[in-house]
């Protein structure tokens, strides 16, 4: 039985405490999320249906960092009229116009546009097995794309979660979220981590939210200057 989470809390993604072991050659970080009824927002992905039918614009990102927690290779970029760099390809930001990494080893599976149905609606899919010992950490998290500008935030939302499912399908562990009126202020959200610890990988589910709706911004606290 997966464990079900708390903010702050962390597991071992190898071996829980039921003595139970995982397949970690690939673990598959899904996503998903409900729309709150009567204009609710939703959970990455392209959403629908929210205040006064403003169409939703959520995406999922992932950060590979080194031990120092940088994100160490920003491959080809080009610079936006703020300064910052945009990472197109090669890099190791994976996001919706870069979302399989050069090494195949992580991936971004799709965009679901409507958060409806069971299931996830979203996965990042990681090799962690394979993944190359220079990375010690994998970050997770999602913007509303132009959610400031549209007044759109994460209180909008209900039913969200993240987990974590092994190669043989077996689901690890989940991370429920919903929002309230805390995160109105909230355009982006870091979700969660994995990390290496010795021979293993935790798991550790973070839930901070952010003001910015632009994860470039986010992206400058993990690139070195």
């Amino acid at each position: 039985m997966a464990i079900n989470l708390q903010k702050g809390q962390t597991i071992d993604l190898r071996k829980n405490d039921k003595g139970e072991s995982f397949d970690l050659s690939t673990v598959t970080i899904g996503l998903g999320w409900d729309m709150r009824k009567q204009g609710g927002g939703g959970f990455l992905g392209k959403l629908f249906g929210g205040n006064k039918g403003e169409d939703y614009d959520l995406d999922a990102q992932a950060f590979l960092l080194d031990s120092n927690d940088k994100v160490a290779n920003l491959g080809r970029t080009v610079q936006n009229p703020n300064g910052m760099k945009i990472p197109l390809y090669e890099s190791d930001v994976i996001y919706f116009n870069s979302m399989r990494h050069p090494t195949g080893h992580i991936w971004l599976t799709g965009d679901n546009r409507t958060g409806a149905g069971d299931g996830d609606d979203e996965q990042i899919v990681v090799k962690l097995d394979s993944l190359d010992k220079r990375y010690s950490k994998v970050l997770f998290m999602v913007t509303i794309y132009q959610g400031r500008q549209k007044n759109q935030n994460f209180s909008m939302i209900e039913n969200a979660f993240i987990r974590a499912v092994d190669a043989r399908g077996k689901e690890i562990a989940r991370y429920n979220l919903s929002g309230d009126a805390s995160m109105a202020g909230s355009a982006a959200m870091i979700f969660a981590e994995v990390y290496r610890k010795e021979d293993t990988w935790k798991f550790r589910a973070l839930g901070n939210p952010q003001s910015t709706d632009n994860f470039l911004e986010i992206l400058r606290n993990y690139v070195y200057q």
